[in-house]
């Protein structure tokens, strides 16, 4: 059984890791980090964004894709 992927808001994965809102913003709109959107949210997968931070730019970019 896989995993499932723990999805946040922009403001959530502030609140986690104490970066700003508007920089996690300019990773998602560079598509820098592994995101879906839904209706106006984008939803971050958090354990890829964690990966991202720890990692850089050595993880891969993923596509954006939404519901």
């Amino acid at each position: 059984m896989e995993n499932i992927p723990q999805m946040k808001t922009i403001a959530q994965c502030a609140k986690i890791t104490g970066l700003a809102e508007h920089y996690i913003r300019k990773l998602v709109w560079e598509n820098k980090i592994t995101y879906v959107t839904a209706g106006k949210k984008y939803l971050v997968n958090l354990d890829k964004f964690i990966e991202f931070l720890n990692n850089g730019m050595n993880v891969p970019q993923n596509e954006q894709r939404s519901f």
